[in-house]
């Protein structure tokens, strides 16, 4: 008999063991598989809490919609009736202490006309006159491993850019737009401005897909995202999970390995999946010959704040479901989430639930991460003070710290993947790194990491 262990309960390594298991029981597989979770509860970055009526994810809150493989997995579990979908309404960003509306007609802030260049109110005349030699400048030289903040501010010009897309666009990649390829965040951008001569001119003809998918877009589940995890949990009865006990090493011996748990429980293994963050599969390995690889993978930090208070959600502004904020603020936060308002489901009784975000690359993260969790709450407080003129003391806090936990894809990314890769293939075989970490970092990347692996093992099996 064959031994497979997977390492980390995340959604990336549960959705390994889900389509590793239908894999095994369709091909009558005489396989044992172990799943190790150093946490009391699997899920990793999905986890959600409830208090006083209200759903707090503590990591991400929802999972886009149109992923390859998310409403598949959902379907297969037969977990569909329990879908919520996300309110829609308008975003904002807020600067110069004011909301001001990104336009509708934009994706990530990229205006996907000219109508919607001239409708908004975050750049001058000046800024949206720049912002058209994109309609006639040919490409000169940008590929999909350029930057992207190089790419859009040659062509859409440093007003549009910096005021209307970059609060988007780093808020969603976690770091520097310049330090950011095409090909890791919005690699279709390079086709358009080749095929159509122009980024706009590439929105426009391709509008249906953005506008289809920019309502509903975004999904969760009538009790948070840990009822997902909870519904994996279920379903993988052919699985020992093994919860609440670290890994301490993965060593190789001839052709097998050996993993060694915190409880000092050895496990022989045949296959090996490290469905873990950089650091983790970097300290179990400790292999001197890998670390030039490891240490080109780069984090960044985030607090989330949720203040849920006893008044009602329509004390927001009624069209709206949160805010970026760009520089010339006097806030401090680098966005917001009406909770309520996006999810409705997060609030049963209508109450108003804001969940404040703190990014590693705000100035002011040094000093927020040395904070007390009271004194992190009192500067989210005066964010909502400001910025929707809140001025009742929360019933619920909730202060989460994710530090050094987002990976950052940047220009050096791909190159140190590759290597990676290619060394463990050489030197380790049937042992595989998995997750956000190295394949994606939305839901619907880990999903499909997972699933592609759990498939490509099920065929080594044979």
């Amino acid at each position: 008999m064959k031994t497979v262990v997977v390492l980390g309960g995340g959604i990336t390594g549960l959705c390994t063991m889900h389509y590793l298991q239908r894999q095994i029981r369709e091909k009558n597989l005489d396989v044992k598989l172990v799943l190790v979770e150093k946490n009391t509860y699997l899920g990793g970055k999905l986890h959600s809490a409830y208090e006083q009526g209200f759903i707090l994810e503590t990591g991400a809150d929802s999972i886009v919609a149109r992923h390859k493989g998310v409403l598949e997995l959902v379907e297969e579990l037969d977990f569909k009736q329990n879908l919520v979908y996300n309110e829609t309404g308008i975003s904002y960003i807020y600067t110069n202490n004011e909301l001001h509306a990104i336009p509708t007609d934009s994706t990530f802030g990229i205006p996907m006309s000219l109508p919607s260049l001239e409708e908004s109110t975050l750049v001058s005349e000046e800024g949206k006159k720049a912002a058209l030699k994109d309609l006639t400048m040919p490409n000169e030289g940008f590929t999909k491993e350029s930057s992207i903040g190089e790419f859009l501010t040659y062509y859409l010009g440093e007003e549009l850019v910096q005021n209307q897309i970059a609060p988007v666009l780093a808020g969603v990649y976690s770091g520097d737009l310049n330090q950011l390829s095409i090909a890791s965040t919005l690699p279709y951008l390079i086709d358009y401005k080749n095929d159509y001569g122009s980024i706009i001119k590439g929105f426009d003809a391709n509008r249906e897909q953005f506008v289809k998918a920019a309502n509903k877009k975004f999904i969760s589940f009538k009790n948070g995202l840990s009822s997902l995890i909870e519904r994996l949990e279920e379903t993988l009865t052919d699985v020992e999970i093994v919860k609440g006990i670290a890994t301490t090493s993965v060593k190789k011996q001839e052709n097998q390995y050996i993993v060694t748990l915190a409880n000092d429980r050895m496990i022989e293994a045949d296959h090996v999946v490290l469905a873990l963050p950089n650091d983790s599969v970097q300290n179990l390995l400790q292999d001197e010959s890998l670390n030039r690889y490891f240490g080109q993978f780069n984090t960044a930090s985030a607090i989330t704040i949720y203040l849920g208070f006893d008044v009602p959600d329509h004390r927001l502004p009624a069209d709206g479901t949160g805010y970026i904020v760009s520089h010339n603020s006097d806030v401090i936060c680098n966005a917001a989430t009406w909770t309520s308002r996006k999810w409705k489901h997060t609030s049963a009784e209508g109450k108003l639930l804001v969940r404040l975000f703190y990014k590693s690359i705000n100035p002011a993260y040094e000093r927020l991460r040395m904070m007390t969790d009271e004194e992190l709450a009192a500067v989210a407080l005066e964010d909502v003070r400001k910025s929707l003129g809140i001025e009742e003391k929360p019933t619920v806090v909730d202060v989460t710290k994710w530090i050094d936990q987002m990976p950052k894809y940047d220009l050096a990314h791909r190159e140190a993947l590759q290597g990676l890769v290619q060394e463990l293939e050489n030197n380790y075989p049937n042992l595989l790194i998995a997750g956000c970490s190295y394949f994606g970092v939305g839901i619907g990347a880990c999903i499909q990491n997972g699933k592609k692996i759990g498939e490509e093992l099920a065929e080594k099996l044979l």
